[in-house]
């Protein structure tokens, strides 16, 4: 299965994306897919990046860092769900995206953007896929957008549109494609990855490629019977 995590992107007290990243996981799982994580980035609460060292070394030097890279190394895939501040995205998630470069890399995203406004969060989320590009991930093309989000919650449950369910499904079923593609990439790199640096005891330690991942034809497999006769859609 494709491991997904869902990553709330805000700290606000009133926040609204809470209820939002709630519906993206309830429609992950109910692909088949998927094993969903939901990742609240106010709980994880990392500090402002505080690494002596480029993130692409992975020689972290605090345990925060250190379970950050093993949940973010975990993961198979992401969508991040997110409010536009000012035409840009959260300072918190652009800090917890430079606290790792290899963790990120080939792996498909998908962005839920959302506002108070009619501009729906397009212009953070805009903003968000050049980051993710140059971490090496794949932002898919599909993208969620929720406009004037607080007259889409009820009694604390977010309430979409039509299209907004239609948007969610095929912005995950283009995870699910995209997933194929980039695990294919994911493998070339880990066969390469333990040859990098001179260092056995990094090598060892896997700081200079990636961990294990299941089997390039058996993920193809899952893939296919996702997709089945409908698609990802469930």
């Amino acid at each position: 299965m494709i491991r997904l995590a869902i990553v709330s992107a805000s700290t606000s007290p009133n926040r609204t994306g809470s209820p939002i990243a709630a519906w993206v996981a309830e429609r992950a799982r109910h692909c088949r897919a998927f094993d969903v994580d939901e990742i609240d980035l106010q709980q994880v609460a990392l500090p402002l990046f505080d690494e002596p060292f480029l993130p692409r070394y992975r020689r972290y030097m605090h345990p925060h860092t250190l379970r950050w890279s093993e949940r973010v190394e975990s993961q198979d895939a992401f969508v991040f769900v997110m409010p536009e501040y000012n035409r840009g995205y959260p300072a918190l998630l652009k800090n917890a995206l430079d606290f790792l470069v290899q963790e990120w890399a080939f792996k498909p995203a998908g962005i839920v953007s959302y506002g108070s406004g009619m501009t729906a969060g397009i212009r953070g989320a805009e903003a968000l896929r050049g980051v993710l590009s140059a971490l090496q991930m794949h932002p898919v093309r599909e993208t969620v957008m929720v406009p004037c989000v607080e007259a889409h919650l009820h009694g604390g449950v977010f309430a979409p549109t039509p299209g907004m369910v239609e948007g969610a499904e095929l912005m995950l079923e283009s995870i699910v494609r995209a997933d194929a593609a980039m695990n294919l990439l994911r493998t070339t790199t880990e066969e390469v990855g333990g040859q990098q640096g001179d260092d056995p005891e990094l090598a060892d330690r896997g700081e200079g490629g990636y961990s294990p991942r299941p089997a390039r034809d058996e993920r193809e497999a899952w893939r296919r019977s996702a997709m089945g006769p409908g698609g990802a859609r469930g």
